[in-house]
């Protein structure tokens, strides 16, 4: 055939593929006022830098279907998020609910193990209705679709992978959330293993789409989706700011940033929000504004696991993790969530050569039958397991309350590179009212009480701790950030280039 010809089936083919699922339901999206997978692409990438691959690729289940499956329901390929590479995977409802198909899998395999392979992050914008019928069914649809790739949710933390829940993110969606090393959801979607028509069918009973899987689910009870947004764009808007603290593979470190302006600025507005009476509640949250870069707090799982704060940071311009526990929240007690949360963000932490700084202030761990059957003993103890595989610089700062195995578990004791305290940190076994309950045998209220709760409390304060070394030093409040910049300085990994040991690399996602 002459080339004019040829290039002009190239051209046709092109166009058809990128009219992805036709000006119908494209017009139907505009008006419902979601944005369709083009649109979510060039959110999420800088202008003119997406490098498509697979345009070409239909269903091949029969010709009648290819000529339905444009992309194969997926725009897959490269761009660029400030400057850096990254692999993308966005799909497209228009197309078949973006359902899973065996040439699309082909595709999300392509950019993932390239992703992989070259050190990039990988990027999946989910909206899909989960495996394609009929392709899956019968022996044949399985070989052809299921269990071809052994690398398809083998997470080694080689790179980063961010996936986005929009709209309905039933199947591959949910499966890219969930394995994820940050996952954010629009408000007003649905994550679930299935639809609701299939799950209805399957017990017997109709199911609430909120219910099955709403934001407020996955924000308050299964901690599966690290941030929620308002729209699709601030979806976009977050990966970004994720990965802007992210490297682009475990052999490298973070990027370093400006110092963003005020930072640093009147530091004794923590004594502003420290009450001096140590019984009452503050919120940690406030304290870690202060200290850190302005702006730079980025928070995961904000309403879940409420009396622990992890965040992403930037302190004088140089990304930290941060571990805090909140009084304001049952006191700072540690729950079964809590610590799901906290491991979770140390093993992303530890597995991309980002520095840890924990602020203690803890009575210990919940405890009672709530927590038993919520399987406390097992989290902490994959808590105190996650601590001790760290291998990033480490500093932990005792705020005030430590008490007990949290004490621990939040890096206290050899579990830090370097340990400080602030004059009004408490240390000890246990919490002093229940400990004089138990050796006294009074409560609050009764006769003696106050005299022999003074007397358990004497030895409290880290003033001890300190003439003995367990503790590096005693400082102000005020002094923290510039004590934490000098430190983590000091304990840069010169040796290995900034890069840990990576021992938690493969720890599962979700538990």
């Amino acid at each position: 055939m002459p080339h004019e010809t040829l290039m002009a089936d190239l051209d046709q083919r092109r166009e058809a593929a990128s009219a992805m699922g036709g000006e119908r339901k494209l017009t139907q999206r505009r008006e419902k006022g979601q944005l369709n997978a083009a649109e979510r692409l060039a959110a999420l990438v800088d202008e003119d830098s997406f490098f498509e691959t697979g345009l070409l690729g239909r269903s091949n289940y029969s010709a009648d279907e290819a000529a339905r499956t444009p992309r194969d329901g997926k725009i897959t390929g490269f761009g660029r998020i400030a400057g850096r590479d990254i692999g993308v995977v966005v799909n497209d409802f228009t197309v078949k609910g973006a359902s899973t198909g065996s040439t699309n899998s082909k595709k999300m395999g392509y950019i993932r193990r390239t992703c992989t392979e070259r050190g990039m992050p990988f990027v999946h914008i989910g909206e899909s209705t989960g495996a394609r019928l009929p392709d899956a069914m019968g022996s044949k649809g399985m070989g052809m679709l299921l269990g071809n790739d052994t690398t398809q949710f083998r997470r080694m933390r080689d790179t980063p992978w961010v996936a986005a829940a929009l709209d309905t993110s039933f199947g591959s969606s949910a499966w890219l959330c969930c394995c994820s090393d940050f996952s954010v959801m629009r408000k007003g979607s649905i994550m679930s293993v299935s639809s609701p028509r299939l799950v209805s069918m399957a017990i017997g009973e109709k199911v609430d789409l909120e219910e099955l899987g709403g934001w407020r689910i996955h924000a308050e009870m299964t901690g599966l989706i690290d941030q929620f947004v308002d729209t699709d764009e601030e979806a976009m808007a977050a990966i970004r700011q994720f990965l802007s603290y992210m490297p682009s593979h475990n052999g490298e470190t973070p990027p370093e940033a400006a110092v963003s302006d005020g930072s640093g600025d009147d530091q004794d507005r923590i004594l502003a929000v420290l009450p001096e009476r140590r019984a009452q509640v503050y919120n940690m949250k406030k304290i870690l504004e202060v200290i850190f870069d302005t702006g730079s707090l980025f928070e995961f799982k904000a309403r879940f696991g409420k009396s622990a704060v992890v965040a992403l940071a930037r302190l004088d311009g140089k990304v930290v993790g941060v571990i805090a526990n909140n009084p304001q929240v049952g006191g700072g007690a540690l729950s079964a969530e809590a610590c799901r949360k906290i491991i979770d963000f140390t093993v992303l932490c530890d597995s991309f050569n980002i520095p840890i700084v924990r602020f203690m202030d803890t009575p210990g761990f919940v405890v009672g039958t709530d927590a038993e059957k919520r399987g406390a003993p097992g989290h902490i103890m994959n808590f105190m397991n996650a601590t001790c595989l760290t291998t990033v610089p480490q500093v932990t700062v005792i705020c005030r309350k430590a008490y007990g195995r949290a004490y621990v578990a939040m890096g206290g004791g050899a579990h830090n590179d370097a340990m400080i305290a602030w004059p009004m940190a408490e240390i000890s076994f246990m919490d002093p009212v229940f400990a004089t309950n138990i050796v006294h045998n009074l409560s609050p209220g009764q006769e003696g009480f106050d005299d022999a709760l003074a007397e358990i409390r004497k030895d409290l304060e880290v003033w001890d701790m300190a003439e003995i070394f367990s503790t590096q030093d005693v400082i102000k409040p005020q002094e923290t950030r510039a004590y934490l910049i000098r430190m983590f300085d000091i304990q840069r990994q010169r040796r290995t280039g900034g890069i840990g040991q990576h021992l938690m690399r493969t720890w599962p996602t979700s538990y």
